[in-house]
């Protein structure tokens, strides 16, 4: 009988790997040396005694034996195809055969058992190594090799049908025995065959080893099993590139299996299954997971943080629902990080716009240990989730920076806020369209919540001025903005050149029909639930009377307001929606409006050149001290205040520190520059619980100065000062010196500035830390014992004392020299942790054990000191509002130092202001103002101008005229600044200023369109000044620069013509309007001592040559010198020639055109005999010829 084991369902033998299907053999038989040698094959006898080992039949061979007879020698293929069934004839022969380029030995693997030269090798051919990539492309190895004994018959099974080989992939297959069973086949036929297979073979190596033959059935879900029985576990790849010097050395590229057997790919690991579950959860969020000391990437995430931190990306899948294009990987993409510089990339990510999510291992590798589920994987969680306006975890920012500054764009700072949207239609349709809009704005690292409701025409200029003021880094949209909206929206959160600078991150959430009851209903829920939280009766009526008002709130604020809670719910922030006492509305009459049209052309926060801080009127007044002063000072700056008392109570302020003498003031100078922790900030993170220990010793320590810098009073007039504001400032700072002295008697100071948990508390003996005391004393019983285990390790070792020594971390390790008596002293339960030449280090059993329980005492007692923190920043929290009133008192000294700073600059003054009613008229009268801003960055010295605006003396409205670039715009746009310092409580940078209190400034200036609404640069030009008719009122001041250039002559005329008697007749409020229209300087005769012409003054030498004189002056300018610009500007000087001739002519022919029909106008009067209209003719012929 025979010996040989039969082939199982479903198994394949190698030969089946190049045998063609019956339907696709050769019609003719080959002729020559080939047929020969498979004619000798096939009617070769079966032995049953010996069996010789069967032949080999290389194509090389064939081809040489056809060179032979005349035929093409084909070059270069090298390549051995053995037959074989289940089993190979194993090598008993030390002989060796030259490697051939694709051997089966390489089809299998480089583990199979070959040796290095190709021969098969059958000790190792019973190991399992199937490929642990599971390659798709490659063939597996048999798991079990027969062995064949010299009575083994060999007997030819028929392959199975395998409906993994296609068609195409059988017609190159190549087997002998079925080449002898089929029909002779021609050489010519052959030599086909060869040259299908080489290009074939060149083009699955362009395509990088893709299988263009597959069967679509091989397209299944790599987890879903096969339903063809017939089909094995392994996937098939009869085609692997050929074997060079390189893959015979290095391999192919893919892992070797264990010896479990191969990993099918597609079946994620514990870690990977941990990491998808959570990635469902958070689909848009960059996850950075904790892995041992290291936090990795995985998937895209890890191509993100490479691109944006980087750092090096390993390749592998990219996506996490095991798509069929990634099943040639076994394992996600990913990219690691150390430890320590976790927040320096998790800044850089979320500055870039992304969101950030980290998640941590819950369980320690000590207690792990010690529980029941020591044999599952750590337990990970999302702990923390991070975006540019929730990422409040870095201390100050790095290197003293603000994260939300925007520095690294080049853009001006923007403000922390998360502002959340909504919107409803209000009607309407074009340049009617009418729109609801509801916002809250939150800055979660200082507290601060603004919100509003108002209405917004086409424009949507009153959203953009709120934008532009609070400058959010991160949007929250409720439910659909109108497309007006939506494009505002999306034009300033892309574009770094605003004020809001950098990305701004934009979120979205639904708002169904039922949204704004359920928005209700969430709210009250909310601060009823704080109510019930009080710890005092007096702290729950305080939290009654805000719930009050919280619920009062309109209904698009309550609807913001409720998305903002739920957001920020994932962050662990929602509680700063708690201080109600810092709500304030952004529409409030007691600030003066500054729309962005205002905020932009004035350069308020920036400058219009390279969009940085420098060169704006914040940069100018900025002399401050700390961070929290110099936010407030921001505020201060964009919302000049209209309260006429409060106003007068700052600048008095002011000119009493400008005035100085005082030791106080010095006092205030000395601590201002000592406090280097942002205050506020800091405040915000204890109440938030997310504050170090070391924060937390130097935020007590700065409070600690500041309430020991002055000594208490009972009353603020006991301070001092002249200054109601000064003193009720300083009296407040030492209220909270008994709560901070309180709360540094409780802890170490030491232990907090090297952030040590174990030694933090003072108070151990207290019951809150009896916790931690019981952790402390298990660690000083398992070290106890650990001392008294010497005993028995002297007694093993016969030392008479016998020391403990660390080394590299490892502690408790015993000593024992490299000699024979040593060595054999040494019990086989001990075991070997390091040693050298001459010593060997071990740990004894007992010492490991007792290092395992003192482990668990650690981890227990870190657990235990990380609550009791825990505990005691809520404790301080209680005390946050008295913290950040005080914080708030040394903010607005800082700002009044810091305008006093200003105020002694040369010629500067105090302002003095006016008494102004409702319905009162506006007075605005400078000597001598400059530019606060120019005057600065100029080299020489700035020519100062007087201004004088009066509804009740005249004029009301200036009309000013002058050449080009002779300083129009500069001089309105001073008189604009100066009226916002003196608004803002500053001295202005003028001899003398006597004003009345402005409700808003607007302006419309430059010329620029706007691609994102499709409008052009008239179009917006005109949409801006309709805003400002319908927006100004007559304590208003409006300034109008060039009005109409945008378009023709006559029409520019014609528009600028009527939009300054709307303003002269109907708003009546004090108006700046530039022009180069000269027509319009009648307007001084139409209202005399309502209107007056002003000019620019220069010196002409006759050849269009202008010196500027930046002077003011009465009367009108009749030309513009536009050809001394272009002479400037360096226009070659044919070109400068030419326009000077055309404008002669054209100059000519008008004047003499207009003379013609006034001439023809007047003489059909005098012919109808009509005396008073010719004579009020000839007086306008008069002024023409003027």
């Amino acid at each position: 009988m025979s010996s040989q084991k039969p082939v199982a369902k479903g198994q394949r033998t190698i030969s089946s790997f190049f045998a063609p299907k019956s339907s696709q053999k050769p019609s003719n038989a080959p002729t020559g040396p080939l047929a020969a040698a498979n004619a000798k094959l096939r009617d070769a006898p079966k032995t049953t005694g010996k069996e010789k080992k069967l032949p080999v039949i290389t194509r090389k061979k064939v081809a040489d034996d056809v060179d032979k007879e005349g035929n093409r020698q084909e070059n270069g293929r090298e390549q051995d195809i053995e037959e074989e069934d289940e089993e190979l004839a194993p090598s008993t022969s030390k002989s060796r055969r030259r490697p051939s380029k694709r051997t089966i030995a390489d089809i299998e693997g480089d583990d199979d058992g070959d040796d290095e030269d190709g021969d098969y090798n059958d000790t190792a051919a019973g190991k399992n190594t199937e490929d642990d990539d599971d390659d798709l492309y490659s063939v597996p190895n048999p798991k079990k090799k027969l062995k064949t004994t010299p009575n083994t018959e060999i007997k030819t099974q028929k392959p199975p049908n395998r409906p993994l080989q296609s068609q195409t992939a059988a017609i190159y297959s190549y087997n002998c025995n079925q080449l002898a069973e089929s029909t002779p086949a021609t050489e010519d036929d052959f030599e086909t065959l060869e040259r299908k297979a080489r290009l074939r073979e060149q083009f699955r190596k362009k395509l990088g080893r893709i299988d263009i033959a597959r069967n679509p059935g091989d397209m299944l879900d790599v987890n879903e099993p096969s339903n063809d029985p017939n089909e094995d576990d392994t996937p098939i790849g009869d085609d692997e590139p050929p074997t060079g010097a390189i893959t015979a050395r290095f391999g192919n590229g893919t892992k070797k299996a264990p010896k479990g057997g191969a990993r099918k790919s597609g079946k994620l690991t514990p870690l990977d299954k941990q990491v998808v579950d959570i990635k469902k959860k958070y689909p848009d969020t960059i996850l950075i997971v904790e892995v041992g000391y290291k936090f990795r990437f995985f998937g895209e995430d890890a191509k993100i943080a490479s691109e944006n931190l980087s750092i090096v990306c390993i390749p592998g899948k990219m996506r996490f629902d095991n798509h069929p294009s990634e099943a040639h990987y076994d394992k996600f993409a990913s990219a690691s990080i150390p430890v320590h510089r976790l927040h320096v990339h998790v800044r850089r990510l979320v500055s870039n716009g992304y969101k950030v999510g980290v998640v941590r291992q819950l369980e320690t590798a000590a207690l792990k240990a010690a529980g029941d589920n020591r044999n599952a994987p750590f337990e990970r969680r999302l702990t923390n989730l991070y975006t540019k306006g929730t990422y409040i975890d870095d201390v100050d920012g790095l290197d003293g920076t603000d994260l939300s500054s925007g520095a690294g764009n080049g853009g001006a700072p923007n403000t922390g806020f998360i502002l959340c949207l909504t919107e409803k239609p209000g009607g309407g349709t074009g340049t009617d369209e009418k729109a609801h809009v509801g916002m809250v704005a939150v800055q979660p690292s200082t507290g601060e919540v603004v919100y509003d409701q108002f209405d917004d025409g086409f424009m949507r200029s009153e959203i953009e001025t709120r934008l532009l003021h609070i400058a959010p880094c991160e949007f929250l949209i409720v439910g659909e903005l109108t497309k007006a909206t939506e494009k505002l929206v999306s034009h300033l959160a892309g574009n770094t050149t605003t004020v809001l600078g950098g990305k701004t991150r934009i979120e979205r959430v639904g708002k169904q029909k039922e949204s704004e009851a359920e928005a209700a209903t969430h709210i009250t829920k909310f601060y009823a639930n704080q109510v019930q939280a009080s710890k005092s009766r007096d702290e729950a009526t305080d939290k009654n009377s805000l719930l009050d008002a919280v619920t009062e709130l309109p209904t698009l604020v309550t609807l913001c307001l409720s998305a903002l809670i739920k957001h920020l719910s994932d962050y662990g922030l929602e509680h700063v929606l708690d201080l109600t006492k810092y709500f304030q509305p952004f529409s409030t009459r007691s600030h003066m409006l500054l729309n962005g049209n205002t905020l932009s052309s004035l350069e308020i926060y920036r400058n219009q050149t390279d969009h940085t801080s420098k060169g704006s009127l914040f940069w100018t007044l900025d002399k401050t001290k700390t961070r929290f002063g110099k936010r407030l000072l921001r505020n201060w700056v964009g919302r000049p205040l209209l309260d006429q008392h409060q106003l007068q109570e700052r600048i008095n302020a002011v000119e009493e520190m400008r005035e100085g003498g005082d030791p106080k003031l010095e006092k205030l100078k000395e601590l201002l520059s000592k406090i280097s922790y942002d205050l506020e900030k800091g405040l915000i993170r204890i109440y938030y619980g997310k504050c170090t220990r070391p924060e937390l010793l130097a935020i007590l320590q700065a409070m600690n100065r500041v309430a020991f810098a002055f000594q208490p009073v009972d009353e603020p007039e006991q301070v001092g000062f002249k200054s109601a504001l000064l003193n009720s400032c300083i009296a407040s700072l030492p209220r909270i010196r008994d709560d901070v002295a309180g709360f540094l008697d409780v802890f170490s100071h030491p232990a907090a500035a090297k952030d040590d948990k174990y030694d933090f508390f003072k108070g151990s003996d207290d019951e809150e830390y009896e916790a931690i005391n019981e952790q402390k004393l298990g660690i000083a019983a398992v070290e106890a014992d650990l001392e008294e285990h010497k005993t028995e390790i002297a007694s093993v070792l016969k030392l008479k004392k016998p020391i403990y020594v660390t080394v590299s971390g490892i502690e408790y390790l015993v000593e024992v020299p490299n000699d024979k008596t040593s060595l054999s002293r040494v019990p086989a339960s001990w075991i070997k942790i390091s040693g050298t030449k001459k010593l060997s280090r071990f740990h004894t059993p007992t010492v490991i054990r007792l290092l395992r329980e003192r482990d668990q005492h650690k981890e227990s007692l870190s657990l235990c000191c990380d609550q009791a923190f825990s505990r005691f920043l809520s404790r301080i929290s209680t005390f946050y509002q008295p913290l950040r009133d005080t914080v708030y008192s040394l903010a607005t000294l800082d700002c009044l130092l810091s305008l006093a700073a200003v105020s002694r600059q040369p010629g500067y003054s105090k302002p003095t202001f006016l008494h102004t009613s409702a319905t009162s008229g506006i007075e605005i009268d400078i000597i001598d103002g400059r530019h606060p801003m120019v005057e600065l960055l100029l080299p020489d010295t700035y020519i100062p101008n007087s201004t004088r605006i009066s509804s009740s003396q005249g004029p009301q409205s200036l009309l000013i005229t002058g050449p080009n670039m002779g300083g129009k715009s500069s001089y309105v746009r001073q008189t604009a600044l100066i009226c916002i310092l003196a608004q803002i409580g500053s001295y202005v940078p003028a001899a003398s200023a006597r004003l009345s209190l402005l409700d808003a400034v607007f302006t419309r200036m430059g010329a620029f369109d706007n691609m994102i609404t499709g409008e052009s640069t008239f179009m917006v030009e005109l949409s801006e000044t309709s805003d400002i008719l319908k927006s100004a009122t007559q304590r208003s001041l409006v300034i109008l620069d060039e009005l109409g250039r945008g378009t023709s002559t006559h029409d520019g005329v014609a528009i600028a013509h009527a939009v300054l008697d709307y303003v002269v007749n109907k708003i009546k409020c004090a108006c700046l309007f530039v022009t180069h229209y000269p027509l319009l300087a009648r307007f001084e005769e139409r209202y005399k001592g309502v209107v007056a012409n002003r000019h620019m003054t220069f010196w002409e030498d006759g050849e269009e040559r202008v010196t500027f004189l930046y002077k003011v002056g009465e009367g009108v300018a009749h030309r513009s010198y536009g050809l001394n610009v272009a002479r400037l500007a360096g226009l070659p000087g044919s070109v400068l020639e030419s326009a000077r001739e055309k404008s002669r002519w054209l100059e000519e022919v008008l004047r003499e055109r207009e003379m013609r029909g006034w001439g023809r106008r007047v003489w059909e009067v005098l012919r109808d005999g009509d005396e008073e209209k010719a004579l009020g003719l000839l007086q306008r012929v008069d002024e023409l010829v003027v």
